[in-house]
């Protein structure tokens, strides 16, 4: 029987549960016994001692030990036990927060955190190749969301600040707790929240031993329809934790292994970038600047295979000591080694722009959205055959080391010195064929006789149709034309120091205080390169292209949705380019091209200037500190707990740049050589950011209104930082022959944080088989990035290096420079409100007769909106989108049923429509289709320590949708496949 009262909760927060709330050896414990009644004993001395290893709630802990000596066990099971860990941790909090257990994150289906973080009310998730990777809190998209590992701050392998939570493995996290309102003591940085990831501390772990493995084959039934594809994978997972010298060194070690296949079929619309006067006619809908007679053509659309494997081997450790029982060190460290390849293959179609002939255009306002473009001797319309080979290598590390000192019986001391480092290794390697009238001709002439005919269907599949058909699957027809490797590097790397001390307090209204300070030091750098050779939209005389031959390729078929597009030549790429180049493949450069200034001894022709300039290091270094007071009082009748406090925050933030001074020596020019000797004499490095402080008051109260329920205020100002490569400096200026000054930059170091202001108020309510709680949010947030061209801008007063005068050529006389336009990232764009609802129900049915006793269900709903806004001209017409990342209506809700070791439970999430940055598309932010993910899991206890699992991941293979504006827009229309697992757990 589940025993399920307010008392129970109580002791459960005084046994440590608020921010670890079951050790980590725990969790995998957790996972295969979930579905077996666990029994834990809870008395006061042990509440006492797992009470000591906090530094918050000092006295509400010791309260809570004085009641639980009332009760000597406690009996709870399977996912119940999950739901009120989370429950205990989210009433007892002195935040509003979400909270998610050990048991929670370790039980199916959850692959990594990403998917784990999206059952919790307000949260919904980005999916990248059908799997949950960047989140969303209350609306704001992942470069709002602030994380951290054991409460310090974490880089990534994005290239921003947006954590990929993919990374983490769920098997080694024990617990994880999202705040939606801050406190002086966290680590600012989250506008939408903060999310707090926790592993193991080895000696807060009941058992003197224990040692947990788990094994899972995997299955995605979409991989037969891909070429190519892996259908099966695994995971495996085990954990150790031991205490040794009469429980004062504790150890734990972890390690989670993710093969998996990762499998779409997919569309991909692209952009309407171009114009043409397709019908003739100039109507209301017409017009553009430059031809007001044109209406808006796509750059083309994208067909698409998808195949390859995941590989994630996640590692845990730490050791603690606490040879006395005021004083604990803890060493630990968390790493993850993320490796992706996979294939792309199938059509890139280009439609052909201005040039195309088009006929029987069928428009949507002023776009085309359907319609016959041919080839002609001014356009570029192509059918290009893909077989593109994309490799990711991540790495994330994280190490620290963390002292506590109860110095004396009100004063404690807590030292912690931490390193979190991310890299990332992206190559992207493509491989363009074309259609050729004979490929086996001396020399081989590219097909001009092009045409396409296309009519895109909103949400569902377009009808499409190619006069080179046949030709698709002809190796005497296709012949590989161009290849390049275009790789993009990012290392990120954060040192930081942090002191925190708390006195407690002999006080009525203040139990105790905290402050402390904290430094870190943050260097970003990424470095691009580019290797190309052939041509993609004919073929080169200098650098030909390649005759195929039978070993070479493979017919290709579409399946299922797709069966109706045409066959086409899966490439064999290894084969094609040793082929190609039988002396190996000239490996990735950085030049700088063949331009004035440039000294080339390698002969190169074509200007990659943009690889070294788009390359560069940020640094960032903040300096905090914070006091705060934890307040536990009564007014009136009512207890009131909380805390308020003020953080204060400087930061130095700088960037390197290369400006264009054409070579001028008292301008700072340097002669600077890249990696394979071509020397460019026109830069001149400097570094340059600014520094700033601000000022972040909070407050949190939580109103004791009875016995089980509860009423919480907080308010509190937040800021979140530029994502990182958007302070890069890749900024260029120049001086025209009349002396002004022009200058454009995609990012900016010198742009500021986000700021806003925001206010919370709940109310919850918790009663013996379950809670309720009912939130209301108001975030008033200042001001968002934005693109902007500012005239007359100081060059000089900024910083550039730019000459005062320049001379004239034909007459020699000197002319003044004159300041123009600087086209920067600013922070400028009009902010506003973000508001909404938040309601949350969790009943475990113990009330129904024994048989049904097992039977439960946990749920939510959040409802947002904003007055945030933005223009996208992506689909033609310029028409507003809403803020990125913000779904009006985000719910989830599981149903679950335990029974003697058997355990089924059934979990769905939908987020209404969105906006967000289209799948394999950079910088295309369009409008995302409303999802609902399905997920089911089943599993029995066989032994106490064997149990078996089944599950399904994503039931009803929900696709992802969007669109550029308005749905007849087609954007990305993706499947990935359900995926099935069968597993075993052991515990010994």
């Amino acid at each position: 029987m589940l025993k399920f009262k307010p008392s129970l909760l109580t002791v459960a927060m005084a046994a440590g549960m608020k921010m670890m709330f079951i050790p980590s050896t725990a969790l995998a414990a957790e996972q295969t016994t979930n579905n077996a009644e666990t029994e834990i004993e809870v008395s006061a001395t042990a509440a006492q001692n797992a009470a000591s290893t906090t530094t918050s709630n000092t006295n509400s802990s010791d309260a809570a030990a004085e009641e639980a000596g009332d009760i000597e066990r406690i009996s709870v099971r399977g996912y119940s036990r999950s739901l009120i860990d989370s429950i205990n941790a989210k009433r007892f909090g002195d935040t509003v927060s979400e909270q998610l257990s050990a048991d929670d994150l370790g039980s199916l289906p959850d692959v990594s955190m990403a998917d784990a973080l999206t059952r919790l009310p307000g949260i919904s998730a980005v999916r990248t190749g059908g799997q949950a990777a960047e989140i969303n809190i209350r609306g704001m998209s992942g470069g709002f969301v602030f994380s951290t590992l054991n409460g310090r701050e974490q880089v990534s392998t994005s290239g921003s600040r947006s954590i990929e939570f993919d990374q983490y493995p769920s098997e080694l996290i024990t617990s994880a707790a999202v705040y939606k309102s801050p406190k002086a003591s966290l680590i600012e940085g989250g506008v939408a929240g903060t999310v707090e990831l926790a592993t193991v501390s080895p000696l807060s772990k009941t058992d003197t031993h224990n040692f947990v493995a788990n094994v899972r084959g995997m299955y995605n039934d979409r991989a037969s329809e891909v070429y190519g594809a892996e259908e099966y994978g695994h995971r495996v997972s085990f954990s150790y934790q031991g205490k040794y010298l009469e429980d004062t060194l504790g150890v734990a070690v972890g390690y989670a292994r993710l093969d998996q296949p990762s499998v779409a079929t997919q569309f991909i619309g692209l952009a309407y970038n171009d114009v043409k006067d397709v019908d003739g006619i100039v109507g209301d809908m017409d017009g553009t600047e430059d031809c007001p007679e044109c209406e808006y053509i796509s750059e083309g659309f994208e067909l698409q295979h998808l195949g390859g494997v995941e590989r994630r081997n996640g590692y845990m450790g730490a050791i603690e000591w606490a040879p006395v029982d005021n004083f604990t060190l803890k060493a630990d460290a968390f790493i993850s080694r993320f490796d992706s390849e996979a294939f792309a293959r199938g059509f890139r179609v280009k439609l052909g722009g201005q040039g195309a002939s088009v006929a029987n255009p069928v428009l949507d306002g002023n776009s085309v959205i359907g319609g016959t473009f041919n080839r002609t001797s001014k356009s570029f319309t192509r059918v290009e055959l893909v077989n593109d080979d994309n490799q990711d290598f991540d790495e994330v590390d994280n190490y620290g080391i963390n002292a506590d000192w109860q110095v004396t019986d009100n004063l404690n001391v807590n030292v912690d010195v931490s390193l979190s480092s991310a890299k990332s290794d992206f190559r992207n390697g493509l491989l363009w064929s074309n259609v050729a009238v004979d490929a086996t001709a001396d020399t081989p002439l590219f097909d001009e006789n092009v045409s396409i005919s296309y009519l895109l269907n909103g949400l569902d599949l377009p009808d499409v149709g190619f006069n080179q058909a046949d030709a698709f699957t002809d190796i005497d027809r296709v012949m590989v034309s161009k290849y390049g490797i275009y790789p993009f590097e990012n290392e990120d790397e954060l040192k930081a120091y942090r002191v925190d001390f708390e006195y407690t307090l002999d006080n009525e209204y203040i139990s105790s205080i905290e402050f402390g300070a904290r430094y870190s030091d943050r260097t970003y750098s990424n470095d691009r390169s580019v290797f190309e050779y052939g041509n993609d939209g004919a073929f080169s005389k200098s650098e030909p292209p390649l005759q195929l031959t039978s070993d070479m390729a493979t017919v290709v078929n579409w399946e299922g949705d797709f069966s109706y597009f045409p066959s086409y030549l899966a490439i064999d790429l290894n084969s094609a380019l040793n082929a190609w180049f039988p002396s190996g493949i000239p490996q990735p450069v950085q030049t700088w091209g063949n331009a004035g200034g440039v000294i080339d001894p390698k002969g190169y022709t074509t200007n990659y200037s943009w690889s070294v300039l788009q390359s560069g290091d940020v640094f960032e270094k903040v300096t905090s500190g914070y006091v705060m007071a934890n307040i536990n009082m009564e007014l009136g009748d009512i207890p009131v707990t909380g805390n308020f406090g003020v953080r204060v925050v400087h930061t130095d933030q700088s960037a390197t740049m290369l400006q264009n001074v054409e070579g001028d020596p008292e301008l700072g020019a340097q002669n600077i050589t890249d990696e394979i000797g071509i020397i460019n004499q026109n830069y001149a490095p400097t570094v340059q950011g600014l520094t700033y402080t601000d000022y972040l008051p909070s407050i949190n109260l939580n109103f004791g209104i009875t016995d089980n329920s509860q009423i919480r205020f907080a308010a509190a100002k937040v800021m979140s930082r530029p994502p990182i490569n958007r302070l890069a400096g890749d900024i260029s200026a120049t001086v025209n022959d009349d002396g002004e000054i022009n200058g454009s930059s995609t990012n900016n170091p010198f742009l500021i944080p986000f700021y806003a202001t925001q206010y919370d108020l709940s109310y919850e309510r918790y009663f013996e088989e379950g809670a309720f709680v009912a939130a209301l949010f108001y975030k008033d947030i200042d001001s968002f990035i934005d693109t902007f061209a500012i005239e007359g801008y100081d060059f000089k007063g900024n910083g550039f290096n730019v000459p005062d005068y320049i001379i004239d050529e034909d007459s020699g006389e000197q002319i003044k420079t004159t300041n123009g336009t600087y086209t920067t990232a600013v922070n400028n764009a009009d902010g506003g409100y973000i508001r909404g609802l938040e309601l949350a129900y969790t009943q475990i049915f113990t009330f129904l007769p024994d048989a049904f006793s097992g039977l439960g269900f946990s749920g939510s709903y959040s409802y947002t909106q904003s007055e945030v806004e933005s223009i996208t001209s992506l689909g033609g017409d310029s028409v507003k989108q809403s803020l990125d990342g913000l779904s009006d209506h985000v719910a989830n809700a599981t149903l679950f049923y335990e029974y003697e070791g058997f355990e089924t439970r059934i979990s769905a999430r939908y987020r209404s429509d969105f906006v967000s940055e289209q799948v394999a598309i950079n910088e295309q932010v369009v409008n995302f289709d409303a999802e609902t993910v399905v997920d089911y899991q089943a599993s029995y206890q066989v032994t106490e320590g064997l149990g078996v699992l089944f599950q399904v991941n994503n039931l009803t293979d929900e696709p992802t949708k969007s669109y550029f504006g308005t749905e007849s827009k087609t954007g990305t229309i993706q499947y990935f496949g359900r995926e099935f697992y069968l597993g075993v757990n052991y515990v010994m």
